[in-house]
């Protein structure tokens, strides 16, 4: 393996409507069990560790359904001010 190459990294576009939704219920939950929902999500986030993640309202499982880089990469793309082509 050469370690002076860059790997090239490519995320699919075709469910960020459906994360986004998904990530809004999975907010609200936290939000109704009385979390800290950005704390919450950051820290799924981080570490992959779906116990962030309350199950209420089936709120665990809806964000495991959402790829945790597709997540990263909207964010970015969102902190720094450039849309998807």
């Amino acid at each position: 393996m050469d370690i002076d190459k860059t790997m090239s990294f490519r995320v699919e576009k075709d469910h960020s409507v459906r994360a986004q939704e998904m990530l809004k219920q999975v907010y609200d939950a936290l939000v109704e069990k009385g979390y800290n929902p950005i704390n919450q999500i950051v820290g799924y986030i981080l570490s992959g560790d779906p116990t962030y993640i309350t199950s209420h309202k089936n709120a665990r499982n809806l964000i495991r359904l959402i790829e945790r880089d597709e997540l990263l990469e909207k964010m970015v793309k969102y902190y720094i001010h450039i849309e998807d082509k």
